[in-house]
């Protein structure tokens, strides 16, 4: 007669391997946390990472960035400035994070939203909240003639209308001259806008006033004419407007004229609140773009 468990004749069952197994997948699990602690490492540490699914294949990748500010460091090189706008409110300095201490000027009220969800959710401090009616910010020092040039953006509104980022010839009162100009119009689509001895716009194909964060990015320059990127993806672009009017002014974010501009309406500022305002004396290329708009997800 057969013993049960394939045991000898005359013994037991073999009950004890379920323990035995137990014991020897206890001991490798330690084995392998003592060879990590040997390593300076820590076992079974999880990092933070970002992924979207973006096509039909159901593939997704980790964000190269963990954050806005590492997003942007990484192209610090070619910026005029980059305002972080996370300062206390009440504050009137814009600090210009990429070392060439570009710092900006806030006008009017300055007030801070920490309100979430937030745009850079792992970045340090709030958000810029303008008002409407006095809130914008300007660059210390006037740029000649920037032929060659990315403009970029986070913001958040219902409100149609506005300045978001701009270029004008005066730094506090309303320019004479204005452009290379990324506005909202009346239908709360993107514009994104040059002078060349006529108005020359690329308008998005949608809105972006339904109280979410986005980003917005604009480049130009001699060999790529005009792009617009909404959300990491190029949205509008025309190769033909590659020229820009020729005089010297200001950057400035959230206020300036655009009237007599496509789809404006008679109140220039903006309403609602902005993150990450940079100006490059380069064209970010579609990469750079969408990695910046990845780290703020």
């Amino acid at each position: 007669m057969n013993a049960p468990n394939g045991s000898a004749p005359g013994t037991k069952p073999l009950r004890w391997r379920p323990r035995f197994a137990l014991l020897v997948a206890a001991v490798a699990v330690l084995s392998v946390a003592a060879l990590w602690a040997m390593a300076g490492a820590t076992p079974f540490a999880t990092a933070g990472f970002t992924a979207k699914i973006g096509n039909g294949s159901n593939t997704a990748a980790t964000a190269p960035y963990f954050k806005c500010s590492a997003a942007e460091a990484a192209d610090s090189a070619g910026s005029s400035f980059q305002y972080y706008l996370n300062e206390a409110s009440g504050s009137t300095t814009a600090i210009d994070s990429d070392g060439t201490a570009a710092n900006g000027t806030y006008q009017g009220a300055m007030t801070t939203s920490t309100a979430t969800p937030i745009a850079c959710p792992r970045d340090t401090g709030g958000a810029y909240a303008l008002n409407g009616s006095s809130s914008f910010v300007t660059t210390p020092s006037s740029y000649a003639n920037p032929t060659t040039f990315s403009e970029e953006v986070w913001f958040k509104t219902t409100v149609a209308g506005g300045l978001l980022i701009g270029f004008g010839s005066n730094q506090i009162t309303t320019s004479g001259q204005h452009d290379r100009q990324v506005y909202l119009n009346t239908s709360g689509k993107l514009v994104f806008g040059a002078y060349n001895g006529g108005i020359q716009v690329v308008t998005s194909p949608q809105s972006y006033t339904d109280g979410k964060w986005h980003h917005v990015a604009a480049t130009m320059s001699a060999s790529t004419g005009m792009r617009l990127y909404a959300d990491g993806t190029l949205v509008a672009s025309n190769t033909t407007y590659t020229t820009a009017e020729n005089y010297t002014g200001y950057f400035r974010i959230g206020y300036d004229t655009i009237s007599g501009w496509p789809g404006t309406a008679s109140n220039y500022y903006f309403t609602g609140q902005m993150r990450y305002a940079a100006v490059y004396s380069t064209v970010l290329t579609a990469g750079q773009i969408s990695n910046h708009y990845a780290a703020g997800q």
